[in-house]
């Protein structure tokens, strides 16, 4: 019960890493244009985007409660965790971008670049979120008292 009530805050705190994390990432790009103004951009949309990663940790919870008692090594974990998190953040990805595009609001457009998917998400990017998923988990993790 306290997961689910912990729920808004979690998914503010992941809304906002995640638009840290993007304006970071974009900046990159005025690096390789040699623009030391460093300038990244995000978009308002995708706030409530990267705040559906505060759901990782529940379902990557329940995903080990299903497999069962297993003992699992905190490397094992990581990797499960990492991978799960990963295809549920592309499957967001392309079902918002969907979504989004069909609108005509769509803030990303990857058409043209290698590893796209139908110009809403990028294969190149799984590293990118794997370890994103396992932030999201971190942040949202129940503190130890």
């Amino acid at each position: 019960m306290s997961r689910i009530k912990d729920l808004p805050v979690n998914f503010f705190k992941c809304g906002v890493t995640g638009w840290c994390l993007e304006v970071m990432f974009t900046s990159v790009e005025s690096v390789l244009a040699h623009d030391w103004r460093l300038i990244g951009r995000t978009s308002l949309l995708m706030f409530p985007i990267y705040g559906m990663g505060a759901l990782l940790s529940p379902i990557g919870t329940a995903v080990d409660c299903w497999i069962g008692e297993l003992p699992l090594r905190p490397a094992d974990r990581f990797v499960r965790h990492g991978m799960l998190d990963m295809v549920l953040i592309f499957t967001a990805e392309y079902l918002t971008g969907m979504w989004l595009r069909a609108r005509g609001m769509c803030p990303w457009d990857y058409s043209g670049r290698q590893a796209s998917v139908n110009g809403l998400i990028r294969l190149d990017f799984a590293p990118l979120w794997f370890m994103t998923g396992l932030l999201f988990e971190q942040i949202t993790k129940k503190k130890e008292k």
